[in-house]
C-alpha cells in the first residue's frame, strides 16, 4: 500500500470513495490522529488518482459519463456547492449584501460599515469602533468584507475567493476555512481601521489571505493537493505593490484598502508557516 494524501478528519470522501472504485483504482481509507490518509493499492495507478483527486478538489464531476448520467438527476450542479459549504456560504453571503445594497443603498453601507455612522446635516459622520462594540455591535468587526461597490470589485473577488477557498476547504476541511476567513477578514478590517478609514469593504483581504496560505502549503508541503500557479502569484503581489502607489491614483486605482489586504496577507502567511510546520 501506498500512502497518497492526508485529508481532514471532517472532509466527507464517499463521492471520491465510489469515483476511485468506479474507476476500478484499489485504495484504502485510514483514520489517523492528524485525519484521513488514503492509500494506493497499484502504483501505476497513481497518475490516474492524482487527476480524480485533483477534479474532486476543483468540485468537477467524478463518476465516468454511464455512472455519472443514472445519478444525475437535476440537483448535480449542486454538489460542488456542497463540497465546500464555508466557501459557497460565504460567497452567497457576498451577493446576497451586494443585492441588498443595491436596493436599500447607504442603509445597507451604514450597517456594515466597521464604525457606525450617522448623518449630520446631510453629510455622513462617522463613529468609533469602541462606541459600536460597546452598544453590542460587534458583527461591524467582520461585516465590512461582505460590502462590495461594483461589478467588477464584486466578480474579481469571488473568483479570488472561490479558486483559493474550495482547496483549502476541500484539502482541509471547513473549520480551517472558516478559522481563516474570520482572523483574515478581522485582521484587515482592524489594520484599515487604524489609517484612520471607516468608508471601505470588500473580500480581497481575504483572497490575500487564502492566496498565502495556498502558495505556503503549496510550496512546504507539495504533497499536500494544494497548487497555485507561481505566475498568479507574482501577478496578486505586484497588483498589492502598484495599489499602494501614487501611479495607482493616475490611473484611477486610487481608493483601495491596502492595509486591508496587507493584513490579510499577513494572517494568511502566518497561519500557513503553523500548520505546514504542524503536519511535518
Amino acid at each position: 500500500m501506498y500512502r497518497v494524501i492526508l485529508l481532514p478528519r471532517d472532509a466527507d470522501l464517499d463521492e471520491l470513495r465510489r469515483a476511485l472504485w468506479a474507476h476500478r483504482i484499489g485504495h484504502r481509507i485510514t483514520e489517523e490522529g492528524d485525519g484521513q490518509v488514503l492509500w494506493l493499492v497499484d502504483p501505476s495507478q497513481q497518475e490516474a488518482l492524482r487527476e480524480l483527486l485533483a477534479q474532486w478538489q476543483r468540485g468537477e464531476p467524478l463518476m465516468p459519463e454511464g455512472r455519472a448520467a443514472r445519478r444525475g438527476g437535476g440537483a448535480q450542479w449542486l454538489a460542488p456547492l456542497r463540497r465546500v459549504p464555508v466557501t459557497s456560504l460565504t460567497l452567497g453571503l457576498c451577493l446576497l449584501v451586494f443585492a441588498a445594497t443595491w436596493l436599500l443603498g447607504d442603509l445597507v453601507i451604514a450597517a456594515m460599515t466597521i464604525a457606525p455612522v450617522g448623518i449630520v446635516d446631510g453629510q455622513p459622520v462617522p463613529g468609533s469602533l469602541g462606541e459600536g462594540l460597546a452598544s453590542g455591535q460587534v458583527w461591524r468587526l467582520l461585516s465590512p468584507i461582505f460590502l462590495h461597490f461594483g461589478w467588477m470589485h464584486l466578480i474579481f473577488n469571488m473568483l479570488w475567493l472561490w479558486f483559493f477557498g474550495r482547496q483549502v476547504e476541500a484539502l482541509h476541511g471547513g473549520r480551517r476555512m472558516l478559522t481563516l476567513l474570520l482572523l483574515s477578514g478581522i485582521g484587515g478590517n482592524l489594520a484599515q481601521y487604524a489609517t484612520g478609514t471607516v468608508l471601505f469593504g470588500g473580500m480581497s483581504g481575504v483572497d490575500f489571505a487564502l492566496l498565502g496560505y495556498v502558495w505556503l502549503m503549496s510550496r512546504r508541503r507539495p504533497g499536500s493537493g494544494f497548487f497555485v500557479p507561481q505566475m498568479l502569484v507574482i501577478f496578486m503581489l505586484a497588483w498589492m505593490v502598484f495599489t499602494m502607489t501614487d501611479i495607482a491614483t493616475l490611473f484611477g486605482f486610487g481608493n483601495v484598502a491596502n492595509e486591508a489586504h496587507l493584513g490579510g496577507l499577513v494572517v494568511g502567511l502566518a497561519l500557513g508557516w503553523y500548520h505546514s510546520r504542524r503536519a511535518r
